[in-house]
C-alpha cells in the first residue's frame, strides 16, 4: 500500500494499493476484451454516455475539487475551475463523436473512401500537477474514437482518477472500457509502453521520461503522443499595457505553485521599460495570497512533495529580486520568487517547475525572438504589445506550439494544445486531439463492370 499525502499538512489522507506487472496485464486484457463491444456502440449512444459522464463530473464537482485540492495542494478555487474544464472536455468530445469524418476522394474507375478507425487499447499516463484535467484530455478523444483504455495516474496523486473510474461506470460506460491503474511509472508505465496489446501511449510528463517512453514504444512500433516539459517566454514590449501585463504575469508562473509545463517562467522585458515593469511585477507578486488551499481566498498552495521543494530551491542562488512569504510549519511550502537573470543562466534554461520566475531584458524585437527561441523547449508563451504587426511577426517567429497575445491563457477544450522541439509532439484537445486516437483506413471501391 502507498500512503497518499496532503502536501499542505503532510498528513496521510488515503492508502492506495500499487499495481504491478500482473495487474497491468490483467487490465490490458480487460480493455482488449471490451474493445469490440465499445467500438460497435453507435456514435449517438457513445456520445450519450460521454455526456452522462460530463454531467456526473458537474454533479460531483465540489467533491472532485476537494479531492484534487487535498491530494495536490492546489487552491480550491483553481481546483473548481479545473473540474469545470474536465466536464467541458467530455461535453466537447461527446459532440465530436459523430463529426470525426472520413473523406471521398475522386479517382478513376470507382470511389475512394477513407475511414477513421479506433486503434484498440490505448495506455494513458498522466502527471501529478493536473491529475484529472490532463486525464480528461486523453480519455475524451480516446473514448470518442471508440478505443478502450488503461489510465495510469501519477503515483503521488491517484485519487481523483480513481473516483472518475467509478463515475464512468455510473454513467453506463461498460466495464473494461475504462481501467484506472495506480502504481509506479517504472512498473505500470513501463509495462504499458512495452505491452504488445497496447496500440498507443498518450503521455504527459517530463522530457526525460518522454524519451524513455519513445524508446520503449519502438519495440512494438507503438504510436505515441508526448506532451513534455516547457520553459515558456512571456515577452513584454515597451509599447504594451505594462500595468495589465505585470498584473497578469504572476499568475502565469505561480498558478499551481509554478508546477505547470505552460508556466511562463522566462519574463523577457524590453530594456527601456525594464525597471518600471520590474517594480510593477514585484508589487503584483507581493499580493499573491499563499496559504491553506481549502480557503477560497488562497491563490497559491504548497509544492507537491519535500523532494520537489528541494529541487526547486536548488535553482535560486544569492539574493533574488523578490522573495515572498510562505507559511511556516507543516507543508511543502516555497515562496513566490523573482530572479534577475541572463539568458544563459541555469534558471533561465532549465524547467524549475516551481514558483520561480526569471526576468531578462532585451534590446529590440530581434533580440526578444532570439532569446525566446534559445531554448530546447517550445510549449507555450505570451507576447504583450499594442503593435498588431509586431504581435503577428513575433507569433510566427517564436518556436512554440501555443502562444497568446496580450494574454497568458493557453488551454481551451476546442483548440489544439502541444509543443515544438523537446516539448513533445502530437496535439491534444480540439478536433486535432482525435487524430492521435484514430487510424486512417483507405478503401477503393471499383465501379467498373
Amino acid at each position: 500500500m502507498t500512503g497518499i499525502l496532503n502536501p499542505a499538512t503532510e498528513e496521510t489522507i488515503a492508502e492506495v494499493e500499487a499495481a504491478g506487472v500482473e495487474e497491468t496485464d490483467a487490465a490490458v486484457a480487460r480493455a482488449k476484451e471490451a474493445f469490440p463491444g465499445w467500438r460497435a456502440v453507435a456514435p449517438t449512444d457513445r456520445a450519450r454516455l460521454l455526456r452522462r459522464l460530463a454531467t456526473l463530473v458537474e454533479e460531483h464537482g465540489e467533491e472532485l475539487a476537494r479531492l484534487e485540492s487535498r491530494n495536490v495542494g492546489k487552491p480550491i478555487q483553481g481546483a473548481r475551475g479545473e473540474i469545470g474544464m474536465v466536464a467541458q472536455v467530455f461535453h466537447y468530445y461527446a459532440g465530436a463523436v459523430d463529426k470525426h469524418f472520413g473523406e471521398t476522394i475522386p479517382v478513376a474507375g470507382g470511389v475512394d473512401l477513407t475511414f477513421r478507425e479506433p486503434l484498440g487499447v490505448v495506455g494513458l499516463i498522466v502527471p501529478w500537477n493536473f491529475p484529472l484535467n490532463i486525464a480528461s484530455w486523453k480519455l475524451g478523444p480516446a473514448l470518442a474514437c471508440g478505443n478502450t483504455l488503461v489510465l495510469k495516474p501519477a503515483e503521488l496523486t491517484p485519487l481523483s482518477a480513481l473516483r472518475l473510474g467509478e463515475l464512468a461506470l455510473e454513467a453506463g460506460i461498460p466495464e473494461g472500457v475504462v481501467n484506472i491503474l495506480p502504481g509506479k511509472g517504472s512498473v505500470v508505465g513501463t509495462r504499458l509502453v512495452e505491452h504488445p496489446d497496447v496500440a498507443k501511449i498518450g503521455f504527459t510528463g517530463s522530457t526525460e521520461v518522454g524519451q524513455e517512453v519513445m524508446r520503449g514504444a519502438a519495440g512494438t512500433i507503438k504510436r505515441v503522443t508526448l506532451e513534455l516539459g516547457g520553459k515558456s517566454a512571456n515577452v513584454v514590449f515597451a509599447d504594451a499595457d505594462l500595468e495589465r501585463a505585470a498584473a497578469a504575469a504572476p499568475y502565469a508562473v505561480f498558478d499551481n505553485a509554478g508546477q505547470d509545463c505552460c508556466a511562463r517562467s522566462r519574463i523577457l522585458v524590453e530594456a527601456s521599460v525594464y525597471d518600471r515593469f520590474a517594480d510593477l511585477l514585484v508589487e503584483a507578486t507581493r499580493s499573491v495570497k499563499v496559504g491553506d488551499p481549502e480557503e477560497d481566498a488562497t491563490e497559491m498552495g504548497p509544492l507537491v512533495s519535500a523532494a520537489h521543494r528541494a529541487k526547486v530551491a536548488s535553482f535560486v542562488d544569492g539574493e533574488p529580486l523578490f522573495r515572498g512569504e510562505a507559511p511556516e510549519g507543516k507543508g511543502f511550502w516555497y515562496p513566490a520568487t523573482l530572479v534577475e537573470a541572463r539568458p544563459d543562466d541555469r534558471i533561465a534554461r532549465e524547467e524549475v517547475f516551481g514558483p520561480v520566475a526569471a526576468l531578462i531584458p532585451f534590446a529590440d524585437e530581434a533580440e526578444a525572438i532570439r532569446i525566446a527561441n534559445d531554448s530546447e523547449y517550445g510549449l507555450s508563451g505570451s507576447i504583450w504589445t499594442e503593435n498588431g504587426g509586431r504581435a503577428l511577426r513575433a507569433a510566427r517567429a517564436i518556436e512554440t506550439g501555443v502562444l497568446s497575445i496580450n494574454s497568458n491563457s493557453s488551454v481551451r477544450p476546442s483548440t489544439p494544445f502541444g509543443g515544438f522541439k523537446r516539448s513533445g509532439f502530437g496535439r491534444e484537445l480540439g478536433m486535432h486531439g482525435l487524430a492521435g486516437y484514430s487510424e486512417i483506413k483507405n478503401v477503393f471501391y471499383s465501379t467498373e463492370g
